[in-house]
């Protein structure tokens, strides 16, 4: 058991956990999905196509941004967000490399 984890995250990981807690919610999965390649979306046409309320909207959006994944673009008075998919990238490929590491240690160690 690898237990010199269990105090704290790897400062590298810490990103990480940020993005899967933010992808952990539907609402903001579907926030997402809804770009198009390229696309920036205002919050108040985020606000017209979700359906909720614009301060739960707002927060919703808000999350995706302090993770990562949403950046944010003032243009005039308002403000339009686009995905951020080399960030999103770069944290999914540090798992992935995490699992594909651990596996080849598990398939060299003894069974």
């Amino acid at each position: 058991m690898n237990t010199h984890y269990i105090t704290a995250l790897p400062d590298d990981w810490k990103r990480v956990a940020q993005v899967f807690s933010a992808m952990g919610d539907a609402t903001r999965q579907k926030i997402l999905l809804l770009f198009e390649p390229g696309e920036r979306i205002s919050l108040s046409t985020l606000v017209s196509i979700v359906g909720m309320s614009r301060t739960a909207v707002s927060h919703h959006v808000n999350v995706l941004v302090r993770a990562g994944l949403l950046v944010p673009q003032r243009t005039g008075k308002e403000v339009f967000y686009r995905r951020d998919l080399p960030f999103t990238l770069e944290m999914l490929d540090r798992v992935r490399d995490y699992a594909l590491a651990e596996l080849a240690v598990e398939e060299d160690g003894p069974r």
